[in-house]
């Protein structure tokens, strides 16, 4: 699916976040640590190289909400912007912490005129994030801020199953229709 809203397109697409080689900036749903682990950080970090986690250590740990920016190495991307979303029932106010995620990780990008940024659904896996509700907030959010941005032009969220990429196609159609 593809929308464009205020001069931004946003995109869903089913896929790996490790292949988007026509982003300039890939999004890692990364833990406090910013090392290697399961999930879109593992994956990420296995593609990078071992160059990423070495570039990550003086920046951790970060805190929920938090995003930092490096390199990104071995990957096919220029960077890759590192955010901690929030435990779901632990990182309290959940949504407020989520919703810090997406905006650091996008001020992040326009500080450094990244033009294209690919997201994953934050939290929604081993942190238990509901896939419906990390959804509309991450939506929601990209079109409060689309307005706001100058440099990014491109913002894609890369899901990783048919049954997330329904879930996100849902909620953009309620939002931005």
């Amino acid at each position: 699916m593809r929308t464009s809203f205020n001069g931004v397109t946003i995109e869903l697409v089913n896929g790996d976040i490790t292949e988007q080689s026509d982003i300039e900036a890939v999004v890692n749903a990364a833990n406090a640590q910013l090392k290697s682990g399961g999930g879109v950080a593992g994956a990420i970090h296995q593609k990078a190289g071992p160059r990423l986690e070495k570039a990550c250590r003086p920046m951790a740990p970060i805190s929920p909400g938090e995003a930092v920016i490096t390199e990104a190495f071995e990957l096919p991307n220029r960077y890759v912007i590192h955010t901690l979303g929030p435990v779901y029932g632990r990182d309290k106010p959940e949504s407020k912490l989520l919703n810090q995620a997406y905006q650091n990780s996008l001020k992040l990008a326009e500080e450094n005129k990244i033009k294209s940024i690919a997201f994953p659904a934050i939290s929604t896996g081993a942190f238990g994030y509901p896939m419906k509700e990390a959804a509309e907030i991450s939506l929601k959010n990209i079109k409060k801020k689309a307005p706001q941005l100058n440099f990014i032009k491109t913002i894609r969220f890369v899901l990783y199953s048919s049954n997330d990429l329904k879930i996100y196609q849902n909620q953009a159609q309620k939002i931005f229709d």
